[in-house]
């Protein structure tokens, strides 16, 4: 049944599919449904030209999806190591590296207190009392490891 509908519609029922196709990427992330999308329509208009057979249809396809796939992969998708404007943008710790802080509540048994700005931020490091100048040396999760300063 479906298949009588599939071949008397011709080349319309890949003009169908990829416009489907392209409806379903609205939805479903990612680009590969745009690709295979772009594929039918294009097969719907090579089958409305030319009336090739089904098995050339599918291979047309098959060869297109995957060309525009790899093609996409390699030239097309934007590269995710690129260089941002604002490298520390979700590693907050890390923008801390380097500087030179203020204690505000002494290090006891290697953790302590330090603020920075609006926040405190939780430290580890030598014993050292409240006031102690230390530079921060890293950082792990929300805890920064610090060392006492070089006055």
């Amino acid at each position: 049944m479906l298949a009588g509908v599939i071949a008397a519609l011709g080349g319309w029922a890949w003009v169908v599919f990829g416009l489907a196709l392209l409806a379903a990427e609205l939805v479903v992330p990612g680009t590969v449904l745009l690709w295979l999308g772009f594929a039918a329509l294009v097969v719907g208009g090579l089958s409305l030209l030319a009336a090739p057979g089904w098995q050339a249809e599918l291979i047309v396809f098959a060869v297109l999806s995957l060309a525009a796939a790899v093609g996409w992969w390699l030239y097309g998708r934007p590269d995710n190591a690129a260089v941002s404007d604002r490298p520390m943008l979700n590693r907050r710790a890390q923008r801390h590296v380097g500087k030179t802080l203020t204690l505000d509540e002494p290090i006891a048994r290697g953790e302590g207190r330090v603020r920075i700005d609006d926040s405190v931020w939780r430290v580890r490091g030598p014993d050292l009392p409240a006031g102690a100048r230390v530079t921060v040396t890293g950082a792990d999760g929300a805890t920064l490891t610090v060392e006492p300063a070089a006055d």
